[in-house]
């Protein structure tokens, strides 16, 4: 059985597609995908759809429950509570209404066994949508997110862990025990960045994802089992050509074609609480 495991899409619809088209012609048996649909992107409603259409599990994501204003009670990260606002309004009116019901009912998280690993899915951590969790995080800060909580479907530790929220992909291997983030499919950057030091080969705005492949369903440890990382480049000039239609174009546009979080304050917050702990 092979598996295609997407996220964080945001709203970029020629991302999407070609994803899709890609996972077709590699002759995936499933897709999964970790949430993040919407938001960014102009194209939130068509995003739905597809994913509605395309995807046998979906798990809900930070962004997909941004449709209330009242969930915002104070700033975020340096953003002014007046752009908060515009954000969830303008998301309100590109969705019908059954996009909207199905956003809000997504599951937290889900669960299976592939050749003797228990596997779990969700959009950032066992215990909320928003936690980050990067790979300069401690091992025991990781090892967290193999534990069970309220949120999740079973109270078992699990072997694998496979999420999303943080755009960038990587794999770690400890205590016997797999961490996997699969990148973003629309909205993908890298926060470790440098003018004199960066690649010309700008990699870091393809989309990305994630393939496994081993015995869907088997508890029995012994089949083999294994993980592929996917980049697959998409037209950006098609996806920003009708920018206008975007909440914030010019923000929009730099992600996707430099691959620069337009939100560096949030990342300097999570890099600042390391230092203080002493792990960079």
């Amino acid at each position: 059985m092979r598996i295609a495991i997407i996220s964080d899409i945001h709203g970029n619809l020629e991302a999407l597609k070609t994803t899709l088209a890609d996972i077709q012609k590699r002759k995936i048996d499933k897709i999964f995908c970790l949430g993040d649909i919407v938001e960014k992107g102009h194209h939130p409603e068509e995003c739905v759809k597809l994913v509605r259409e395309n995807c046998e599990v979906v798990v809900q994501g930070n962004c997909d429950v941004d449709l209330d204003t009242s969930i915002y009670q104070k700033p975020l990260h340096h953003v002014p509570m007046e752009l908060m606002h515009a954000r969830v309004k303008w998301l309100n009116r590109m969705l019908s209404e059954e996009s909207k019901e199905y956003l809000l009912n997504l599951p937290f998280c889900y669960e299976f066994y592939m050749s003797g690993s228990l596997i779990r899915l969700f959009h950032a951590s066992p215990i909320r949508k928003t936690n980050v969790i990067i790979n300069e995080d401690s091992y025991e800060d990781k090892y967290k997110m193999f534990e069970p909580s309220e949120n999740t479907v079973s109270e078992e530790i699990a072997d694998v862990v496979i999420y999303g929220h943080l755009h960038c992909p990587y794999m770690n291997k400890f205590y016997n025990k797999t961490l996997i983030n699969v990148g973003s499919v629309g909205n993908s950057f890298n926060v470790v960045r440098d003018k004199q030091k960066d690649s010309d080969v700008l990699e870091t705005t393809a989309s990305h994802y994630l393939i496994l492949e081993g015995e869907y369903g088997a508890k029995e440890y012994g089949a083999d089992f294994s993980f592929e990382f996917v980049r697959v480049h998409y037209d950006i000039d098609k996806e920003l050509a009708d920018l206008d239609q975007n909440l914030e174009p010019e923000a929009y546009e730099k992600e996707l074609r430099e691959g620069i979080y337009r939100n560096m304050s949030k990342i300097a917050d999570k890099a600042r609480e390391l230092e203080k702990k002493g792990k960079v």
